[in-house]
């Protein structure tokens, strides 16, 4: 392994974890208060046997009907766990690795979560985080900003949404203003999400180039890369080797929208977050943990993750227990966004429903092995980081490839 920055621990099914830290870090964690984005429904159901033909064939219906495109750029779902829950499962990982836990839960531009388990729990242990959506040249990336300070948190908030949802606000010198002020403030941790995936569906070419004029216009403000639990490895491989390029640390981010825990975890000699971001900012050093569960094969584990995300919840308080009550839609009548259970009774039309069942079924433990043998070699998990080898490019290269221009990345 010759990475510079960052330490990786790959830890498998039934071993022990050895090492000098004492605390566990989670982060990227969303509950209920995360708004996520229903835009990318239209994408993937293009792509879907079967089921692109009832697609098709709704959307015609409805456009025929409202004289108008289904609206799924303003509406969206909400993952079904409570922020409480969400943090007692993660924290109850790291508790049996024998760890102290730290755990910084980071939904979509709100922070209603972290203060609601902030008032349970020591600000040190569960900082107040979120994923801010960062609007760049057309495009978008997720950025983790953890541990605002608790007496700023809400105005800091509403001053990063305001350069989110605000068009007039979107231009070079602001942003700058928005990661300034943020970096002014000491234990603030300002992560770049999975910097490769081209989260709006540009294509990959287009993104790694929108994604280098990112670093190099705004680059200084990161201050670490991070590795996704639900991304494959081949890809998060490529994130480490981009950030030893340009000389960044890596963390990591579960990602986690469902029941299960994190895959990936921190592991610092810190007794505070404040603490771990000092390692990482000031050090300029990351150890970070792959479990076992981050060796399921990708794909299967999305799947269980969104057989999850549609499960009905019979324990659930009211307007929460299934799918459709947790997905917001404006049917332009006039009463703006409301949850799908308010039109549907039963869940939707037969195919959706059939469609919802299948993805439970594929994502299901017993469809594991399908996904085990249909996965690529680059996705495998390697077993023993010390043989890995890292193909750590030239920062220029990087920039002349990605971008046609000469200077280095930052």
């Amino acid at each position: 392994m010759n990475l510079k920055n960052t330490t990786l621990n790959i830890l498998g099914k039934n071993e022990r974890l050895t090492t000098d830290a004492k605390t566990g870090v989670s982060m990227h964690c969303h509950t209920e208060h995360s708004k996520e984005m229903l835009d990318f429904v239209p994408h993937y159901a293009e792509k879907l046997p079967i089921i692109a033909y009832f697609w098709h064939r709704e959307k015609a219906k409805y456009e025929a009907r409202e004289g108008r495109p289904m609206g799924f750029d303003t509406g969206y779902w909400s993952p079904p766990l409570e922020a409480s829950t969400v943090y007692g499962i993660e924290k109850d990982q790291i508790n049996k690795l024998e760890l102290n836990a730290v755990v910084s839960l980071t939904d979509h531009d709100a922070i209603d979560g972290n203060l609601f388990v902030n008032e349970t729990q020591k600000n040190e242990e569960a900082p107040i985080s979120l994923e801010w959506t960062v609007p760049f040249n057309g495009g978008y990336f997720h950025v983790g900003v953890h541990n605002l300070p608790k007496d700023s948190a809400v105005e800091l908030t509403q001053n990063l949404l305001d350069y989110t949802f605000n068009d007039e606000n979107h231009s070079e010198e602001k942003l700058n203003e928005m990661f300034a002020m943020l970096d002014d403030i000491p234990g603030v941790l300002v992560i770049l999400n999975h910097p490769l995936w081209d989260i709006e569906m540009f294509g990959k070419e287009r993104h790694e180039v929108l994604l280098m004029d990112f670093v190099r216009t705004h680059g200084r403000w990161i201050h670490a890369f991070e590795v996704n639990g639900f991304r494959a490895w081949s890809e998060n491989k490529a994130v480490i080797e981009l950030a030893e390029a340009l000389g960044k640390p890596i963390v990591t981010g579960g990602d986690r929208h469902g029941c299960k825990p994190n895959t990936v975890l921190n592991l610092s000699k810190a007794s505070s977050f404040a603490e771990f971001a000092n390692e990482i900012r000031v050090e300029k050093k990351s150890e970070v943990l792959l479990m076992p569960a981050y060796e399921e094969p990708i794909h299967s584990r999305q799947l269980q993750s969104f057989s999850e995300i549609l499960r009905h919840y019979p324990e659930f308080r009211h307007g929460r227990k299934k799918w459709f009550d947790r997905v917001f839609f404006d049917i332009y009548d006039g009463e703006g966004l409301r949850p799908l259970s308010v039109h549907w009774i039963k869940g939707g039309p037969i195919w959706l429903r059939m469609a919802v069942w299948t993805l439970g079924v594929l994502g299901s433990p017993a469809a594991r092995p399908i996904f085990r043998l249909a996965r690529k070699k680059d996705d495998r998990v390697p077993q023993d980081p010390n043989i890995t080898t890292f193909n750590i490019p030239d920062p220029d290269k990087i920039s002349i490839d990605l971008s046609g221009g000469t200077e280095s990345a930052l």
